[in-house]
């Protein structure tokens, strides 16, 4: 059973949820550019040095789940059962990426990412990073004995899978198309 997080952990947790819903709330209503740091650190009722302990720049406060995404594409590589194919798994986690980002929910703020200049370019290096990160866990898989070139591809192709899908009329439909691409790839590798 995982451990509980303390009391301190628990209210860092709570202020930069409040932090990032301060920010996401006042981007929604003003427009992400007419909405200053400041303003977010008020509305959030945090220092300004509280506002980016929790977060390093203002493009960040729009991608809080960040950390998550980042760590749930890793779990798919290093947390499938021992005998699980990798591309399944990868599949799956890119289908709930991409369900998650296209759902109601979410279009105002994939309409105010598509819409900034700064969050597009920010974004772009968030999967970069993304990328980067998944690649390291396909190395350090044992059952996969690639090259670390191969394991670079293929993390950068399943990050693009995601942002080509997150454009398409069928999201899901993408996904599978750009994954078929993919697993016809790494098998020839």
């Amino acid at each position: 059973m995982p451990e509980q997080p303390g009391r301190r952990e628990r209210k860092k947790a709570a202020t930069r949820q409040k932090i990032a819903d301060a920010a996401l709330r006042l981007f929604l209503e003003r427009g992400y550019d007419a909405v200053g740091i400041r303003d977010v650190a008020a509305e959030a009722d945090v220092a300004v040095t509280t506002l980016f302990s929790h977060f390093a720049a203002k493009e960040a406060l729009v991608f809080e789940q960040d950390q998550d995404v980042e760590r749930r594409l890793t779990q798919a590589v290093t947390g499938r059962a021992p005998h699980e194919p990798l591309l399944p798994a990868l599949r799956r986690e890119i289908r709930a990426l991409v369900r998650h980002c296209t759902s109601d929910a979410a279009a105002p703020v994939r309409r105010m990412v598509e819409g900034s200049p700064a969050l597009r370019e920010y974004e772009e290096s968030m999967r970069l990073r993304h990328a980067e990160s998944l690649a390291t866990a396909l190395a350090a898989d044992p059952g996969l004995s690639r090259s670390v070139t191969a394991c670079r591809a293929l993390a950068r192709f399943v990050i693009d899978a995601y942002a080509l899908a997150l454009g398409a009329a069928d999201p899901e439909t993408a996904v599978d198309e750009v994954f078929r691409m993919i697993e016809a790839a790494w098998e020839a590798a």
